[in-house]
């Protein structure tokens, strides 16, 4: 099953938290400092949010949370032959998991991810993510 995947980052995670788990009535999946996740079965939606009080914008990155390695490079294959120009990072360590990830800006400059999670973490990152240059400003806030 893919979903989509919306990140935000967030002034205050309590309140973001709470707010979040009564619109999609549930609880995060995963809880760490400054972060959350929530798999909302209904709709599809992995939300992701970052306690980022000083970002710029709400957005931090979108994305398509698919099930295996095998898949992102399916999107990776097809990206490229649509002349997107997708930027791969394999065994990364993201948002408190590794995953294999493909990356690809909007025209305007929104970061798009198609990825897999193949194990989870302690940390929230071994380095900075999105080490990949694409057509933005080369990466989001994430972790």
């Amino acid at each position: 099953m893919s979903r989509v995947q919306l990140a935000l980052n967030v002034s205050d995670l309590e309140s973001a938290v709470k707010f979040y788990s009564r619109l999609f009535s549930t609880e995060p999946a995963k809880r760490r400092p400054g972060y959350a996740n929530f798999a909302v079965a209904e709709p599809p939606l992995k939300l992701v949010l970052f306690e980022n009080p000083g970002a710029p914008t709400r957005l931090n990155h979108l994305g398509v949370e698919v099930e295996s390695s095998d898949d992102v490079g399916a999107a990776q294959r097809r990206l490229s032959d649509e002349g997107l120009e997708p930027a791969t990072e394999d065994g990364v360590t993201c948002c408190y998991a590794v995953q294999d990830k493909v990356w690809v800006d909007d025209p305007d400059g929104a970061p798009w991810e198609i990825y897999t999670v193949l194990a989870d973490s302690d940390e929230p990152q071994q380095s900075q993510l999105r080490t990949v240059e694409l057509g933005g400003d080369g990466g989001c806030e994430c972790c």
